[in-house]
């Protein structure tokens, strides 16, 4: 199985970011786990939210298609009750397997005044996927170490994200610094657009890491013997 981050740009044309999403997934192996950034489809879209969180409907609709032999991670923007929330899904085998809103939104980028929260994180855990066991944490969510230990034992921690480029430095480190501290697989997915910093990662429990800022799709083997040799031989309790 490979782990493969997408680091595409977002257009206006919502359409055109979900063929392009979809284009990339088709390129992919059966049985690969796939990470796009957060809200690669549509943006925050905070002038068009109705449209976005209408056109999310459609856009599950492929990409439960598109899941029938592979791992897809993706958050959407949807609509329940009268409120919008950034919600995280996992799809395979044209189910979706797991779903998850965010819950420390971004007050910065306007987050907490068009999306709606939670009432509780307690949906920041780890969750199965067969023998997989997966966790994820939606961009700003990644700053909060408490969320580290709470994951502790995650084979794969995802990160979708849409940071911003005067932070990249942060989410580099960040990202790394817990695929160390965790030691398991890190896939970061965050967004090419111009005012985002790319970034997009695929780090293993040595620390290593594959990014390249050039591509859209980066691709790594996931080997669950390195995870097992890191905790064996560096025991710290995980």
């Amino acid at each position: 199985m490979n782990l493969v981050t997408l680091q595409t740009n977002i257009k206006d044309d919502f359409e055109q970011n979900l063929k392009n999403i979809i284009k990339q997934i088709n390129t992919c192996k059966d049985n690969d786990f796939i990470l796009a950034s957060e809200l690669a489809l549509t943006g925050y879209s905070y002038d068009n939210l109705e449209k976005a969180a209408n056109f999310s409907e459609k856009a599950i609709l492929k990409l439960l298609e598109a899941s029938s032999n592979k791992k897809i991670g993706i958050t959407l923007i949807v609509k329940e009750n009268g409120n919008f929330f950034n919600r995280f899904f996992l799809f395979y085998k044209t189910k979706i397997l797991y779903f998850q809103d965010k819950y420390r939104l971004f007050e910065l980028g306007n987050e907490t005044k068009y999306f709606t929260k939670p009432k509780d994180d307690k949906k920041i855990k780890i969750y199965k996927i067969g023998e997989l066991k997966v966790a994820t944490l939606i961009c700003f969510e990644l700053r909060f170490t408490k969320y580290w230990d709470r994951l502790k034992g995650a084979d794969i921690i995802l990160v979708p994200s849409m940071w911003g480029k005067d932070r990249k430095e942060h989410y580099e480190t960040l990202t790394k610094a817990l695929a160390i501290a965790n030691q398991c697989y890190v896939m970061a997915s965050n967004s090419a657009y111009k005012a985002y910093c790319k970034s997009s990662a695929i780090i293993d429990p040595f620390g290593e890491s594959i990014l390249d800022d050039s591509k859209e799709v980066l691709s790594l083997e996931f080997n669950k013997y390195k995870i097992e040799q890191m905790r064996k031989y560096l025991n710290v309790g995980i």
